[in-house]
């Protein structure tokens, strides 16, 4: 399908909302009260460090909640303001943190259900009004919610959807888009469905498979098997890798992207020389800026002198896992946990590693003066980080000799 004229008749509809209501002014005090904080301010005005007793925080100089993220939560506020008895849902996670989804709950904004795997619009009506969350939404979904003529209220990432407009250009030109993700993220499923022929890569590991493959063949089906979940329906390798364009899920380290980017060129310029490398190879700059600042203040911080590191972020958001990753790359001792209810009493903490599982560490804290290090993930309300940081105060003052 033209996914560009769809989404361009969509846009047109006057069930399609991008912009807000005109209520940010009446939002924003409510906003202010429930993510901000006091702390976090004093923090940042003190050359992001705070000291108290025997422990030190330094924050990382460009943490928490981003752009995009601001944006999606108060559109989401103003949809309930502007919709004050409208049957509200949301396609999924407005951003991935348990805070503010449970927030939204409160707010009666109700989450699409989710039946054997697969979401269930059928409870979707003609009057109700349905919000796009910030990574975006499927072309599918967006093409049920339309002829349901519902109410769209899209709080897309504007990063989010300049990717799909390069996999646009790539389905355009008959080039298959690679792209650096996630295949279960809800992002790269958006994504993806905006593609013409498309192959997810998790990493540069896997991006040397595919690279191998373009330069010297290999095994059919081994190759599908590996990427089953991963490839547009009737995808060939042997046929769909000869022009390739790069994209990425904008949570993706970028070190890592921009390696892959490289890889690809590198392969194809090798395979059809370089006069020939623009009729086989397309890239564009996709890397979101925010997420960029983020894991770049993670790169300084995992320099300076810690004793261990704590990342806050919602477990299934990808963004706070790859600050995650920094900090186990540079041997750092780091809890990856989503709220302060993640820190026991008794000097415990229940915290995720990065293959998903949940483990309880005893005594994180070291005795005496110690200095820890302290990020967030870009769905990460100010809040709750100063809710770490006031729990580790407690916890040095009365648990830890």
């Amino acid at each position: 399908m033209d996914t560009k004229a769809f989404k361009r008749s969509l846009q047109h509809s006057e069930n399609y909302h991008r912009k807000g209501f005109g209520h940010q002014a009446e939002i924003a005090t409510q906003l202010e009260s429930e993510y901000q904080s006091d702390l976090i301010g004093q923090i940042r005005n003190n050359n992001y460090s705070l000291n108290r007793g025997n422990v030190t925080i330094r924050l990382a100089q460009a943490f928490g909640f981003c752009w995009g993220v601001e944006r999606a939560v108060a559109m989401a506020y103003e949809t309930r303001k502007h919709f004050p008895n409208e049957r509200i849902w949301i396609t999924n996670e407005i951003i991935h943190n348990p805070s503010v989804n449970q927030r939204m709950r409160e707010m009666e904004v109700a989450f699409i259900p989710v039946e054997a795997g697969k979401k269930d619009f059928s409870v979707v009506e003609a009057d109700d009004v349905v919000i796009l969350p910030a990574f975006g939404a499927s072309v599918q979904e967006m093409q049920i919610l339309n002829n349901k003529s519902c109410k769209i209220v899209d709080t897309t990432c504007p990063w989010v959807s300049k990717v799909w407009n390069t996999v646009e250009k790539h389905k355009k030109g008959d080039y298959t888009s690679i792209i650096h993700g996630k295949y279960k993220h809800e992002e790269t499923i958006a994504t993806s469905s905006f593609a013409g022929k498309y192959l997810i890569v998790l990493n540069l590991q896997e991006g040397e498979y595919v690279a191998d493959y373009i330069l010297n063949g290999g095994n059919r089906d081994e190759f599908l098997a590996k990427f089953s979940k991963a490839v547009s329906a009737g995808f060939d390798p042997d046929q769909d890798l000869d022009r390739i364009g790069i994209a990425n899920q904008t949570t993706m380290l970028k070190g890592e992207t921009e390696k892959l980017g490289k890889l690809f060129e590198h392969t194809m310029m090798k395979k059809y020389g370089p006069h020939e490398l623009n009729q086989h190879f397309q890239t564009f700059n996709t890397i979101c800026d925010a997420t960029q600042e983020r894991q770049d203040a993670m790169l300084e911080i995992v320099e300076q002198k810690l004793d261990l590191m704590v990342v806050i972020g919602g477990f299934n958001s990808s963004n706070t896992t790859q600050l995650q990753q920094i900090a186990i790359q540079n041997k750092i001792t780091s809890y990856h946990i989503d709220s302060v209810e993640r820190i026991k009493s008794g000097n415990y903490i229940e915290h995720r590693q990065l293959n998903g599982e949940l483990e309880i560490t005893e005594n994180w804290l070291p005795d005496g003066e110690i200095v820890v290090g302290i990020t967030s993930g870009a769905s990460t309300p100010d809040k709750v980080v100063e809710d770490v940081i006031e729990k580790i105060f407690e916890l040095k003052t009365t648990t830890v000799r």
